[in-house]
């Protein structure tokens, strides 16, 4: 068996001041920085050839590119237990299109379905025993949070694998779609930018549509935790 999802990586910039916000609430265990993306639609646990159906499915996807702004902070919790932190995004209708399309790819896939309903937003920390009050001085200390705009342009499929320690690392398997020589560069993260002549890097076409996804499970660092793209916390 192995547990996917599907989510939006971050340009390192945008983690950098994601990790500013990181401190000064008891209790709170903070996602890694190299940990934090936006999911787009988890799909769970499946059997292992059902990695080359999401594949597969997922390829067909088409992504215009668009601007995406995050913008805010709240909680996820109920009965005044608050269980994470998260901060939101700014309103995207394309976010919610690139959205639906990726869960009408794996539904016709016969991918397992989510009923939830996409709240887009990135998981700050996991909560535990955390004084509501705290929370409170957190979300108002920072609600005002604004970073981006940055361009979205691909998104990605992960296997999430959990650790002794009982959290999880995540590991790429293939973006959508994969980066092509043209009229942009992507960094690390995914983030799009103009080409530039002083800038070029060196370039590299693949050979048709490149290794086999399941090629590219494991090796993974194990600093990853928990985190999801949901109107209520569940852990990949």
């Amino acid at each position: 068996m192995v547990r996917l999802f599907v989510a939006l990586e971050l340009p390192d910039d945008v983690r950098e001041r994601l990790a500013i916000l990181a401190g000064g609430v008891p209790g709170a265990r903070w996602t890694a920085p190299e940990s934090l993306h936006l999911t787009l639609r988890f799909i769970g646990e499946v059997e292992e050839h059902r990695l080359c159906e999401a594949d597969a499915a997922l390829g067909f996807v088409e992504v215009e590119p668009f601007p995406l702004t995050l913008s805010g902070v709240g909680q996820f919790g109920s009965g005044g237990r608050p269980r994470s932190l998260w901060v939101g995004v700014a309103e995207c209708p394309a976010l919610f299109q690139l959205q639906a399309r990726v869960a009408s790819a794996l539904a016709r896939a016969g991918l397992p379905a989510d009923e939830r309903k996409f709240s887009p937003h990135i998981t700050l920390a996991r909560l535990r025993d955390t004084p509501i009050e705290r929370i409170g001085r957190y979300i108002a200390a920072n609600n005002l949070v604004r970073i981006g705009p940055f361009v979205v342009s691909r998104f990605a499929l992960f296997e999430s694998v959990r650790s002794r320690s009982g959290g999880s690392h995540y590991q790429l398997l293939r973006h959508y779609p994969e980066p092509q020589l043209g009229d942009a560069e992507y960094d690390d993260s995914g983030y799009e930018y103009p080409r530039g002549e002083d800038s070029r890097r060196e370039d590299s076409r693949r050979e048709d549509s490149g290794p086999d996804v399941a090629d590219q499970r494991g090796g993974a660092s194990d600093r990853g935790h928990e985190a999801d793209g949901w109107g209520e916390p569940e852990g990949h």
